[in-house]
């Protein structure tokens, strides 16, 4: 089992950014195999954190073109700064 640390600066929160996120999501269980999500967001902060069965599934989900989109969205709108780690849970 893998899981993605997703860590942001948030810019800016709209309603965009919460139906896009709920799209995506479902697409994540539905398509990519995805495990479990949880996120939550504190000032100008947001953590999100997702576990998935495989690394292939990770990368199959970041080349997803709604996924893209979104992140070029992200970049431009939502965030100052973000980053995803990658980690295998071994226990």
């Amino acid at each position: 089992m893998y899981a993605v640390i997703f860590t942001a600066t948030i810019r800016t929160l709209d309603d965009e950014y919460t139906k896009t996120a709920e799209k995506l999501r479902a697409l994540a269980f539905e398509k990519y195999r995805c495990i479990h999500f949880t996120s939550c967001t504190e000032g100008s902060h947001e953590i999100a954190l997702s576990y998935w069965h495989s690394e292939a599934d990770i990368l199959a989900w970041h080349a997803d073109p709604q996924h893209k989109a979104a992140q070029i969205r992200g970049k431009q709108r939502w965030y100052e700064s973000y980053k995803a780690e990658i980690t295998k849970v071994l226990r």
